[in-house]
């Protein structure tokens, strides 16, 4: 894999730049993202469609708390590369200690939270009717593993903070490899169903974090800590929560709106209709794999030069990457359009949901080609650390379009509306980020200019 240093970011062409930081970006994403698609083939095929829409059911619920993790490892690492960076070991060290012991104390208060309320946690998120139980059962082992997740993406961002982006990216393997063979053992092998799915899911959480901390305790880490640097710092905190801030904000928009979609649907079309959504909310997170590697790969290239007022170049690198981003979202577009019957029986052979999915599918991915323009646009403001523009416009596309039109238009269209609401907010999500994007490189992306 080609490594990319500080000066090649200031010198280098931005095309050959982009590929080599979006490659391995990609790489880690496709590898996640074939984790919940696979895992979401074996539980609709081996269990059925039911299990698909308890699943996603859940995901919300977990993912929000596992969420946390993240937000403490992504604000964390940045005050951690720093420290490191300023020979100022000791805050690095402390901010490690804050990190684990807010990453634990947090989730582990949510967890036995959602656990003592799961009776009215799991209906207002969708599992009614004949989800309810299979959503419980999935939901009880899942929450058990996940303190174990949110540990494990605090952990990777440390990782990479440290310069060690091959340990984190086989900490991402690890995890849906393991996913995948449990899944085969417990439910397949040993036909335990949906408690199968759970514990697969959770010991896969697992065998993360033992990986993790292995990393951490066998001295390939620059992070040595003692008991004094568990205890909370409030300068500390404060830095990991403003900067983790935005990473949380977006997973709770999420985590809303799995909880209003799902309500909404299984009102108008019963569980088949969560399960279509369940099965679109995967290839939603599949699909769009080299797109986000190129939003993720853009923002080094960026942020550099923006850092060193190369302002042409920071022009070049959002032109190239909305170019490429384009190009590959217009293939997906293509992809989904063609295929989405086949795509369809991938995960299911239920006739109700092979019936609605193709149409509802064409609908969610209706805007994928222009919608590369919110995705790198709000990445932009986030490189150049200007916080909130960069919230703003991460929440636009599902917070302040997608929630409200998905409360309107099924008043009006029933189920269609739903599906209407992807591209629609997409549509108007891109024109925002468009105008505030280009309001940006016209006043403060020109040699000369002031930046605000």
């Amino acid at each position: 894999m080609a490594r990319v240093s500080s000066e090649e970011l200031g010198t280098e062409s931005i095309g050959k730049l982009l590929v080599k930081q979006a490659v391995p970006a990609s790489i880690g994403i496709l590898v996640m993202s074939l984790n919940i698609l696979v895992d979401t083939i074996f539980v609709g095929n081996w269990i059925g469609s039911v299990a698909i829409a308890a699943i996603n059911v859940v995901l919300p619920v977990s993912f929000f708390i596992a969420a946390l993790g993240m937000s403490i490892g992504i604000g964390g690492a940045s005050i951690i590369s720093r420290s490191l960076g300023a020979r100022n070991n000791d805050r690095a060290f402390k901010t490690f200690g804050n990190q684990l012991t807010l990453t634990l104390l947090l989730t582990t208060t949510l967890v036995v939270l959602g656990l003592l309320f799961a009776d009215s946690i799991i209906p207002s998120f969708g599992g009614k009717g004949p989800i309810f139980e299979p959503a419980k059962i999935y939901y009880t082992v899942v929450l058990y593993g996940v303190p174990f997740l949110a540990l494990c993406m605090m952990g990777n961002a440390v990782i990479r903070a440290e310069g060690k982006p091959r340990f984190a990216m086989i900490a991402m393997i690890i995890p849906s490899v393991g996913n995948l063979l449990l899944d085969i053992l417990l439910i397949n092998v040993l036909d335990m169903g949906m408690l199968g799915a759970a514990w697969a899911t959770t010991g896969s959480y697992l065998c993360c974090f033992l990986y993790i901390l292995w990393f951490f305790l066998s001295g390939r880490s620059e992070l040595k800590i003692d008991f004094s640097h568990f205890n909370l710092d409030l300068s500390v905190t404060r830095e990991i929560a403003s900067l983790g801030g935005v990473t949380l904000a977006r997973q709770a928009v999420v985590s809303i709106t799995y909880l209003f979609v799902n309500n909404i649907l299984y009102d108008l079309g019963g569980a088949d209709s969560v399960t279509v959504y369940a099965i679109i909310g995967r290839m939603l997170m599949f699909a769009l794999f080299p797109v986000l590697g190129i939003t993720q790969g853009f923002l080094p290239i960026a942020g550099y030069n923006y850092g060193a007022e190369k302002y042409d170049r920071v022009r070049e690198s959002i032109q190239t990457a909305i170019k490429y981003a384009a190009l590959l979202g217009f293939v997906i577009f293509l992809l989904i359009m063609s295929f989405p019957d086949i795509i369809t029986r991938v995960f299911t052979q239920d006739e109700a949901v092979l019936r609605e999915a193709p149409d509802a599918m064409r609908w969610a991915f209706a805007a994928t080609p222009i919608v590369v323009v919110q995705l790198i646009g709000s990445a932009y403001f986030q490189a150049v650390g200007k916080a909130i523009p960069a919230l703003f416009l991460t929440l636009t596309r599902q917070g302040f379009f997608f929630i409200p039109l998905i409360l309107i238009l099924p008043k009006m269209y029933g189920e269609l509306g739903v599906w209407i609401s992807f591209p629609v907010a997409d549509l108007l999500s891109t024109l925002v980020t468009a105008y505030f994007l280009n309001r940006e490189v016209k006043r403060n992306l020109f040699e000369g200019a002031t930046v605000s």
